[in-house]
């Protein structure tokens, strides 16, 4: 089945022609007509399998130009970044329809945020959960012509602690709406937060018959420590085939350590990206990267949660991933669409190795030869070096010669002074 077979609107089939996309993925094709019926509507499916336009392609289609100034969709999303690259996507798609989509996210100001909503009017509003809640009780923008009520990537807002928020939004919702919710996974959380707000709805679930854990390559390098990490990522970013690369790291501080090291050796094709970082030095950076401007980027797991990068050659985890979720986010950045890709895990004794790592099939790599084996150790690898081999304190009360003779020794002073 084509997107014509399915019956998507015309307007957007012509923008689908024009971006050479001529079949659905299974999550589209399963989820577009049971969306176009106004059913309440949960897409499971992995990353990288099109759930994006699995909603926008229905709720586009559905919406037709109108000249009310409040919204009459609202799309939520956990990131800023996130935020942007679905209105992007939003506005392509709306390239022969005539639908405002405007957004607002947290870290801008909120008053020329809401100017801008009230400016010309808005039919859908792309946000974060804060500051979609924010706006909503200033009741400039009244969100009670909401129709339809998106909510992407539920599993990671529920784990980044946006629930207040969410349920917040829901109970000022309309009750009469249709609900949409994709999500990568579905566990217990989010089926209580389904059976609560949701009427009867359709859970459709798509396994990836062909996972990126299966289709790339998984390279593991047991290194030291950080510093010697940084040497063979120096190494291996001089390669050619490292040529769109994601280096994940477990926080911003050693975001900007690993980046300044690498800029002190001249890479100066690379990029950081964390939540410290300004908001317009975000934007820039992963633009830069989507067009290659940028060999290598920097990043740690929050702020690149849904971010839908394209042909990523290489995975680099300079910090071993704390939870099967997020081996599975990092890794599914590259072999998206069907495409090949590597990983490369770089592990030390310091750092607990999760369960699951040994179920996947690692190539061990010896570190090769010229490489700058550090012994300098980060603040945090002293620390836990230290928990991991701590100094052995003698007992006193079990005695041992000069603590039982000091002992003696002030025993007899205190008894000379009385």
């Amino acid at each position: 089945m084509n997107f014509q077979e399915l019956r998507v609107n015309k307007f957007l089939l012509k923008v689908l022609d024009e971006l050479e996309f001529v079949y659905p993925t299974p999550i589209q094709k399963k989820t577009f007509r049971r969306i176009t019926a106004g059913k309440d509507v949960v897409g499971i499916a992995p990353t990288g399998t099109g759930k994006t336009f699995a909603y926008l392609l229905p709720l586009l289609g559905m919406l037709e130009f109108s000249k009310e100034k409040h919204p009459r969709a609202l799309i939520v999303l956990p990131t800023r970044e996130l935020v942007l690259q679905v209105k992007e996507e939003a506005l392509k798609l709306c390239k022969y329809k005539s639908l405002r989509i405007k957004d607002v996210y947290g870290g801008a100001n909120i008053k020329t945020q809401i100017e801008n909503l009230n400016d010309g009017g808005v039919d859908i509003i792309v946000g974060t959960p804060v500051r979609i809640f924010d706006i909503a009780v200033t009741g400039v923008i009244r969100f009670s012509n909401i129709k339809k009520l998106v909510i992407d990537e539920v599993d990671e807002l529920l784990s980044l602690g946006f629930r207040p928020q969410l349920e917040q939004i829901l109970d000022i919702l309309p009750q009469k709406r249709q609900n949409i919710m994709f999500s990568s996974t579905l566990d217990q959380d989010i089926e209580q937060f389904i059976n609560r707000y949701f009427i009867e709805p359709e859970i459709i679930k798509i396994e990836d018959e062909n996972p990126p854990i299966e289709r790339i390559k998984h390279l593991l390098y047991e290194v030291p420590n950080i510093n010697t990490k940084i040497e063979l990522l120096k190494f291996l970013l001089s390669k050619n085939e490292f040529r769109k690369t994601l280096i994940f790291v477990s926080g911003k501080k050693l975001a900007d350590y690993t980046y300044e090291k690498l800029r002190e050796e001249g890479f100066d094709n690379i990029g950081v990206l964390h939540s410290n970082k300004a908001q317009n030095n975000r934007f820039n950076t992963i633009k830069l990267f989507e067009k290659g401007k940028i060999k290598a980027l920097i990043a740690t797991d929050v702020v690149s949660r849904g971010l839908d990068f394209k042909e990523v050659s290489h995975v680099i985890h300079l910090s071993v991933p704390d939870s099967y979720n997020d081996f599975i986010h990092r890794v599914g950045r590259t072999g998206r669409a069907g495409a090949g890709g590597t990983e490369v895990l770089m592990i030390s004794s310091l750092e607990k190795q999760p369960e699951f790592i040994s179920d996947i099939p690692f190539e061990k790599i010896e570190i090769p030869d010229g490489i700058l084996v550090s012994t300098v150790l980060l603040e945090e690898e002293k620390q836990l070096n230290q928990q991991k081999n701590p100094v052995k304190v003698p007992d006193i009360k079990k005695g041992g010669g000069a603590f039982h003779e000091a002992g003696l020794k002030k025993k007899r002073i205190h008894k000379r002074k009385k």
